[in-house]
């Protein structure tokens, strides 16, 4: 489910899904607004929602590894959060 809430910056067009067809315009596609589990599109896409919600957070990327986040918090204190696939660690 987390692939199914990505906001897609790219025009991708589908053919209507099996059964869902419209009646006399069954030769027309669908311009996707969200992003579709198992569109290659869709990990991207996730990430980037993803980030954009964690820099908001006042957590920062390192350098090393992008999916590696740091928010500290005054008198030293820390908190590092790793993302794995679609997993948070």
């Amino acid at each position: 489910t987390a692939f199914l809430h990505g906001d897609l910056k790219e025009e991708i067009y589908m053919e209507q899904p099996e059964g869902f067809e419209v009646k006399g315009k069954e030769n027309l596609v669908c311009r996707l607004k969200k992003s579709l589990y198992g569109l290659k599109q869709a990990p991207r896409q996730w990430y980037k929602k993803f980030d954009s919600f964690m820099v908001g957070h006042e957590y920062k990327r390192t350098v090393a590894d992008q999916c590696v986040y740091v928010r500290t918090f005054p008198g030293g204190n820390f908190i590092i959060l790793l993302l794995y696939v679609d997993d948070m660690l």
